[in-house]
Parts: C-alpha cells; sequence; structure tokens
C-alpha cells in the first residue's frame, strides 16, 4: 500500500512525497498526481522519495511521464532525498543523470 501527500509551497512548487512501495500500480496514481498538478498550473514539481521503499520500472516511467509533462509546460520536474534502494534502481539505470536527486526539497529548484 501506498500513500501519497501532495503540496503546493508559497513559491507555487509542487510536492509529491510517495510513502511506500511505488510499483505498478501505485505508479499509476503517481503519474495521475503528477498530470494533475501541471493541469492546475503548478509545472515545478519535487517528487520527495525519502519515504519511498521501493520502486520498480512503472515508477521509473511514471516519473518520467511526469518530466516530460512538466518540461512541456514551461517547467520541471526533480526528485529528493531518494533512499538508498531507490538510487540504486536511478544509477542502475542512468536515470540518475536525467533526473539528478537533490538533498532536500527545498533547495531542489533554490540550490
Amino acid at each position: 500500500m501506498i500513500e501519497f501527500d501532495v503540496r503546493t509551497t508559497s513559491d507555487n512548487i509542487g510536492v509529491v512525497v510517495p510513502r511506500g512501495r511505488l510499483n505498478m500500480v501505485a505508479a499509476r496514481e503517481l503519474r495521475e498526481r503528477l498530470t494533475g498538478l501541471v493541469e492546475a498550473g503548478t509545472t515545478r514539481i519535487v517528487v520527495d522519495l525519502a519515504e519511498t521503499t521501493f520502486l520498480d520500472s512503472s515508477a521509473l516511467g511514471a516519473l518520467v511521464a511526469g518530466l516530460k509533462t512538466a518540461r512541456q509546460a514551461g517547467g520541471d520536474l526533480r526528485i529528493a532525498r531518494p533512499t538508498e534502494s531507490v538510487l540504486t534502481v536511478f544509477k542502475l539505470t542512468n536515470l540518475d543523470k536525467v533526473l539528478r536527486p537533490r538533498d532536500d526539497v527545498e533547495s531542489a529548484f533554490h540550490g
């Protein structure tokens, strides 16, 4: 089971915090939440992965789709605070070169 916290900061940055396992079922919801933020006008998004215990290829696909959606709207998507196991997946797939992990949510766009 996974939970998502979604908020928008005072400077209009969307923050999505997935808590639990980002698998095929959860990836669909992640994609919908990222698209929803962009459609609502929040085009700069940080996905805080500090409480994500696992992610699979479908979750990676959802993140890349979110990145594409945000960039097409003139924004960007960044990841912050990945756990060691999540970071390993990013490194194995070379996605750490595309979605460079940030140390914290606050510096993802201001660092």
